[in-house]
C-alpha cells in the first residue's frame, strides 16, 4: 500500500473538532498509508501482544 493511501470512513456519531481529518458531514479521513509505514519501522518496539495481533491480521512486515 503506497504510503499516501487513504481511506474515508463514515461515522454515525457528531464528529468530533479536534483533527483536521474530520469531516463535517460525520466522515473521517484514515491515513493508513501512514500508519502502515510507521508502524513497520517501528516494529522493534511494539509490545508482542501488537506484534501477535498484526501477525494474526495478516500483517506483511
Amino acid at each position: 500500500m503506497p504510503r499516501k493511501h487513504a481511506e474515508r470512513l463514515e461515522t454515525e456519531k457528531e464528529p468530533v473538532p479536534t483533527s483536521r481529518q474530520n469531516g463535517s458531514d460525520g466522515g473521517v479521513v484514515v491515513k493508513l498509508g501512514t500508519w502502515l509505514d510507521n508502524v513497520r519501522k517501528r516494529a522493534a518496539k511494539l509490545a508482542g501482544q501488537r506484534l501477535a495481533g498484526l501477525d494474526q491480521l495478516g500483517m506483511r512486515w
